[in-house]
């Protein structure tokens, strides 16, 4: 039998390179479908359901920076890769049968929403998934900022952060075989140690907003669903005992 959720709306964050699969680049087609069928699971359970989605397999801001390019510039071209990965896996959504909106910080209204608060939230209440594309639509803000100020604005009970790892370790665990894996760490025990978890912007705007960040693998089919019902392995970033 399956247990009771424990949260009534959350935000997944994953990022871009999650949907790569074995690809060096761009869209695994099969892993789109994986992840949204993940989403849909716990779409099921009646929870409310809210994206964020990274661009890093198609254009990474810093790194265009990195080449001479205008920080500005390189960051607006990164928010465009996230609107790219969010229509994607709109479209698998949608094949599964799950109704689902993008909303864009940088208005394009020939293929998403503008982004609008309260249509967001009304969309969620009425069952729908809702796909933030274009990061926070500013420049210097990474997509882990977007999903900590899409989250306070939705008021989520939970931020997920979908990682290739299942946790928040010490070190990186694919270099460092012995890195220390935490189960549960505080917002100051994120900052204080410089772990790798959302960069500091993320981690204090959801501490300010009293969001437990849950980082979990979103490599392994059906975890999503096991995280939001207490189960399997995740760390859990909160100040609450």
């Amino acid at each position: 039998m399956m247990d009771k959720p424990r949260y009534r709306r959350v935000l997944l964050k994953i990022s871009g390179e999650a949907l790569m699969g074995s690809r060096d680049y761009g869209l695994d087609a099969a892993t789109v479908d994986r992840v949204a069928a993940d989403v849909r699971s716990v779409h099921a359970m009646g929870i409310e359901v809210c994206l964020v989605i990274g661009g890093g397999n198609i254009f990474r801001g810093l790194s265009g920076a990195s080449q001479g390019m205008e920080r500005a510039t390189a960051d607006h071209m990164g928010m465009l890769a996230t609107v790219i990965n969010s229509l994607a896996v709109q479209n698998a959504l949608e094949k599964a049968g799950v109704p689902v909106r993008v909303q864009s910080a940088i208005p394009m209204s020939s293929v998403c929403e503008p982004y609008i608060r309260r249509r967001a939230v009304r969309h969620m209440e009425k069952g729908r998934v809702v796909i933030f594309g274009a990061g926070t639509g500013n420049p210097f803000f990474t997509t882990d900022t977007a999903a900590a100020l899409r989250a306070s604005e939705m008021q989520v009970d939970a931020l997920l952060k979908g990682t290739k790892v299942d946790g928040v370790y010490d070190a990186d665990p694919v270099k460092v075989p012995d890195a220390k894996r935490y189960d549960r760490l505080s917002y100051m025990d994120v900052l204080s140690h410089d772990l790798a978890v959302m960069d500091h912007a993320a981690i204090s705007l959801a501490r300010e907003n009293g969001i437990p960040i849950l980082v979990f693998s979103i490599a392994q089919p059906g975890t999503f669903a096991e995280v939001v019902q207490g189960h399997g392995r995740f760390t859990i970033v909160t100040d609450e005992e």
